[in-house]
């Protein structure tokens, strides 16, 4: 028989430490990348992210959403997920997830190169960023983290 925690074994949350974390699911296409930029500037603004921490993670994700768009080769209807979760200590973490296996690999780009430079930014502007394969599923997960913090200490 299941047993219900006592009050004093509960953990009690203020309206400010609810659960920060949403997930966008989009169609792999060139339009998915502005709308999720659009989504995460709104969320951020939601959860008073300073603005200087939102310009950046807006550009971390467009690159991300960006690379899964145009790299992911897969099966037509696969979705690009992005999702973004903010922690108790102000940490923020964006996971870009589409249905290609293929990990990601910074490159360095010559002067004449149109593209190749997204992973180099993520890797110069992210506090921390990583991509693996997608537990128990197809495809590969890309992500980085912000330190979201305001001076006044975590969010």
């Amino acid at each position: 028989m299941p047993t219900t925690p006592s009050p004093s074994t509960t953990p009690r949350r203020s309206p400010g430490a609810l659960p920060r974390d949403i997930e966008w699911r989009m169609p792999r296409h060139a339009r998915s990348v502005g709308r999720a930029r659009t989504y995460l500037r709104e969320q951020m603004a939601s959860w008073k992210v300073p603005q200087e921490v939102t310009e950046t993670a807006v550009l971390l994700l467009s690159e991300l959403m960006t690379n899964a768009y145009r790299h992911a080769r897969t099966a037509p209807g696969r979705e690009i997920w992005a999702r973004c979760v903010l922690d108790d200590t102000g940490r923020l973490r964006v996971t870009v997830t589409d249905a290609n296996e293929s990990l990601p690999v910074p490159r360095e780009a010559s002067w004449e190169d149109e593209s190749g430079r997204g992973l180099a930014l993520v890797a110069e502007l992210a506090d921390d960023w990583g991509a693996e394969p997608r537990p128990g599923g197809i495809g590969k997960t890309v992500w980085f983290e912000l330190d979201a913090a305001t001076d006044a200490g975590a969010l």
